[in-house]
């Protein structure tokens, strides 16, 4: 299970419930990463984006306490049980943890890899990712040339998990 996310220099991820920054260069990236994949978000992520839908192309495991939600054609999981037994059902490597930061929080140590855009530049924020340079288990694996868009200057990152959590559909 990999996780794919946006940070500043305080691995912060976002601000009032929006990105940080929107840069077509990352959601490039981040359409060609996860088409034809698995994403798991949370509900309030999901109510982010535009219409509140699902992403198009993807299979979308919406994660919420709320027994009643639906959300076009998006599977819906209420706790751990269940989705790790819907995430049964898919090759480890196309799941793709996607936010917001309760999500990213509770599931990273499942994640073998982590795909980070790295903003160098630092927003006012509300959101965080875990920080992955100040964790033992995780270690820079590869790094883009840096790029710019307009002012901002970001790189793309991989790390890896030396330390996975088991879930069940691990490779052997």
């Amino acid at each position: 299970m990999k996780c794919i996310a946006a940070v500043d220099n305080n691995w912060a991820i976002g601000f009032k419930g929006k990105l940080l920054v929107s840069i077509p260069n990352d959601q490039k990236m981040f359409r060609a990463e996860t088409k034809g994949k698995v994403v798991v978000l949370g509900r309030k992520t999901l109510e982010t984006f535009p219409g509140g839908l699902p992403l198009k192309e993807r299979t979308n495991i919406i994660l919420t306490h709320d027994p009643g939600y639906s959300a076009g054609d998006a599977i819906i999981a209420h706790n751990d049980e269940e989705l790790f037994g819907l995430l049964k059902n898919y090759p480890s490597d196309d799941i793709y943890i996607i936010g917001g930061d309760s999500v990213y929080r509770r599931y990273i140590g499942y994640c073998d890899t982590a795909i980070i855009t790295k903003l160098n530049q630092n927003y006012e924020s509300d959101a965080f990712f875990p920080n992955l340079e100040e964790d033992p288990d995780w270690t820079m694996t590869a790094e883009s040339e840096e790029m710019t868009y307009f002012s901002v200057e970001y790189t793309f990152r991989e790390y890896k998990n030396s330390n996975v959590k088991m879930w069940g559909n691990e490779k052997k």
